[in-house]
Formats: C-alpha cells, structure tokens, sequence
C-alpha cells in the first residue's frame, strides 16, 4: 500500500479578512497552557457509497472550495503562532494578507474495504495520510490537512492542527462550518467567537482559591519529556456492552453506588496501565482528562466559541494505593473529580497558570490521559456524502501524557450493530503492551478480581 503526494495547495479565505481586522489576535490562558503545546493528528474516513452523487467533482476540489469559503469566517486558521514581543512565556497569532492553509492531494493505491476503513491499517501506512510538521512549522502553519482518495472512491481527511488553536469541540466547528458550504449553504449557522483573552483571561487580582497547585507542582518541566530511548505503540480494544454492563453490575453489588462507562472503564483501564509499566509502589500515579467548561462558566461561553474550552481534571493516588484499592473506590474517585468543573476551578486555573507561566506548570510524570471522542460531533462534518465513517487521533500526547488513552465511536464495518460497545485506543509503551493486552482480556472474560 502506497500513497502519492500530487500537489499541496494554500488554501486562502475565498473574501479577505478585512483590512481593520486585528493583525495580532491574543489568546487565552486555556489556549497557552504548555499542555497544549503539540501538534494533535487525527483521521476522518469517508465511504463513497454512491459513486454517482458527485461524479463530475472530486473530494478534494470540493473540500478545498468547502475550506476557502471557511476560512472567511475561520480566518486565524491561516495565521503564524509566535512568542509574544512582551512575554516569550506565551504564544500570540500573527494575522497578515496572502497567509492560507497548507492542504496536501493525495491518493492510496488500495480501497478502504481493502484496510477496514483503515482500522486494519499499519501505523506506517496511517502516518502518510496526515500531515506530520515539525515544531517550528506547526507554529508557521498551525493547520495542515491532506485529502487522500482511495481506488474505491472513498477518502480520508487527515489533519494536523496546533492545540493553541482549538481543542476537538473547537475544530469540530470549522470542519461543521466547511461541510456546510459543501453541502451548498450560503453562510455558516454558528458564527465562530473569537474574544479568547477577555473571556477566558485571569482576574485582576488573581486568586487561587480552587485546590490547582496540588496537581500542577513540577514547575521547568517539560509536561511530555520522554524516556530515553523508549519507544511507544498503539493498540484498539472492542469494548462490548455485555462487559460493561457485567462490570458495573458487580460493583453496584459490591458498593451499591452506579457508575458511568468512564468512571468505570476509566478506573479499569488506568490501574491495568499502571500495572503493567511496574511503577514503584510510592510514586504518585495520575488520572487525567478534560472537561467541557463552555456551559459550566458564568455567564456560559458563546455558542460559537471555537477556543480551547476544556480544563484537565486530576485524579492522584500512589502507584500501591492504586493498585490495592477496590476498583469500585477508584471509579469512586474519578466521579468526585467531576465536582472540580466549576467556574472557580477554571479562574483559579487559569489564575494559576498566570502565575507560574515563565516558570512553566506540569503534572509530573506518570500521567496516564484520557478523552472520551464519543460525542464530539464527528458525524456532523459531512461533505456530501455522509458523516465519517471513522474516526482515528494518532497523536499520542495529550492532557500532559505521553500515553494517551482514547474512547472512540466504533467505526462502521460491516453491519456492526452501533449498540455493540465501542472503541478505545490505548497509547503505551511497546514493552507493556503485551501484559496490557492480557488485562483487558479480563475484562470480556469477566475476570475482575473483585474480593
């Protein structure tokens, strides 16, 4: 399987921004959280059902059109991420006429029902359909998509898109606004918000009255320093319904308290990575994911805000407490976590990093994340020939973890009934992989080593 580069193309807002436009946009204090600074690559697949539809247009050359007529309202996406002229601590976006979106052509000599919508594809294979800039040309171009088309008509759109930028309900936005366009309306529903620094800026004077600095202590420290020499891998797990219904079953019985498919699964999946990576028993072990604040602030962020709009939540235990705790008062944890998506912990947060920016904040080590990508959205980005028909991140770096751990929509091969579970992506390192495999077959096994 082989794929071919033909042309990259600067995609421009189809109507300039105007000339009053602000050609340095600040950004928030979310949106300059070292956390976020990667570059995030993911896939989406579409199936070219009917191959008559558009017949006398290409994906490419209608995506591409879809985009120019985007970026009118997504303009910043065109723009150059530099340290700021008064503090090198933070990033700003630098604005200016003639900038685009790099958007690579390409086509794959196989057909997706060839690779399973790409879920039976290798990691080398995957890694030609996305994009993969340096750190100094994802501040130039903090957005790069590839369209690829397959030999059965089918495509796969690639992007590769700085976190400053946006978080995934952010970028949702712009490719909903462009599949829009594409699908023939006029104007985009959601008009996108920008306003980044004054709604989600620090308060005059600060105050940290939420418990951040408990979690966020390694200060000067790189959030995703790797080990040396140490390589990592991929695996997908099917999580099926009849397992987790079994698994929050017995805890019911053991506990008498009911949990989330993420309390519960979440607890499951972090203390068998902990297990497996031989953590010693004293060092502290952390669950971290994001939460949506859009509607948890007051007033609520405006419907069109596309910013980064998530803060991480933490959950800390000592690598031996994790592992000798019922797994029912682990999940319990992670729920009460929950209580911490207040407006307070978002200003302290953002307080906090305000504080410490140019010392640097992070985690620690041992930072296992995770995100749940069930209901980002994804099916509404259809560009006229349905929704995705999979969906694969293949960035590995996320919430301060180099091993992040992904819940995905199952991807639709075959006749797969949609309430058969889903999938979960686990990053890990390749020496663990194999002890990692072993525990989640416990699970289908219902092998949960309740006392």
């Amino acid at each position: 399987m082989q794929v071919q580069i033909h042309e990259t193309k600067l995609i421009q807002p189809a109507t300039p921004p105007l000339p009053d436009q602000e050609p340095v946009l600040p950004l928030s204090h979310l949106d300059t959280d070292p956390n976020l600074d990667i570059t995030f690559r993911y896939l989406r697949v579409y199936v070219n059902a009917d191959q008559t539809k558009r017949a006398h247009d290409t994906p490419y050359h209608v995506i591409a059109r879809a985009l120019s007529g985007a970026l009118c309202y997504y303009y910043p996406l065109c723009g150059t991420l530099r340290p700021g002229d008064n503090d090198h601590h933070r990033l700003e976006l630098h604005c200016v006429a003639g900038q685009g979106m790099p958007l690579v052509h390409a086509t794959a000599n196989c057909t997706l029902h060839a690779v399973k919508n790409l879920d039976d594809a290798d990691s080398g294979f995957l890694e030609q359909l996305i994009p993969n800039p340096d750190p100094e040309e994802s501040l130039a171009n903090p957005c790069m998509l590839q369209v690829t088309v397959f030999e059965c008509g089918g495509f796969s759109l690639g992007t590769a898109i700085h976190h400053t930028m946006c978080d995934g309900l952010g970028a949702t936005l712009f490719f909903g606004a462009a599949a829009e366009l594409a699908r023939g309306a006029e104007r985009v529903s959601i008009e996108p918000v920008w306003d980044r620094a004054v709604l989600l800026g620090p308060r005059s004077p600060a105050r940290i009255e939420a418990l951040v600095g408990d979690y966020l202590c390694e200060k000067g420290r790189n959030p995703y320093d790797d080990e040396e020499n140490c390589k990592f891998g991929r695996e997908f797990f099917h999580v099926k319904e009849e397992w987790l219904d079994r698994f929050k079953a017995l805890m019911l019985e053991k506990c008498g308290q009911k949990f989330t498919t993420f309390e519960a699964l979440g607890a499951f999946i972090w203390r068998a990575k902990v297990k497996v990576s031989d953590i010693p028993g004293d060092e502290t072990v952390k669950f971290s994911y994001s939460t949506n604040i859009r509607k948890v602030l007051k007033p609520p962020l405006p419907v069109g805000y596309w910013g980064n709009g998530c803060v991480p939540i933490y959950v800390q235990l000592t690598a031996r407490d994790l592992l000798e705790k019922p797994i029912w008062e682990v999940a319990e944890l992670i729920r009460k976590s929950k209580r911490n998506a207040s407006d307070e912990y978002v200003r302290s947060y953002i307080d906090f990093q305000e504080a410490h920016r140019r010392e640097g904040v992070s985690a620690g080590k041992n930072v296992s994340g995770f995100t749940d990508w069930r209901h980002l959205g994804h099916s509404a980005v259809d560009f006229g020939w349905g929704g995705p028909a999979n969906v694969l991140p293949l960035s590995r770096k996320l919430l301060g973890s180099n091993e992040a751990c992904f819940f995905l929509p199952c991807s639709e091969v075959g006749v797969r009934d949609p309430s058969d579970g889903f999938r979960v992506l686990v990053n890990l390192k390749d020496r663990c992989l194999c002890s990692f495999k072993e525990e989640m077959e416990k699970l289908g096994k219902m092998e949960f080593g309740f006392a």
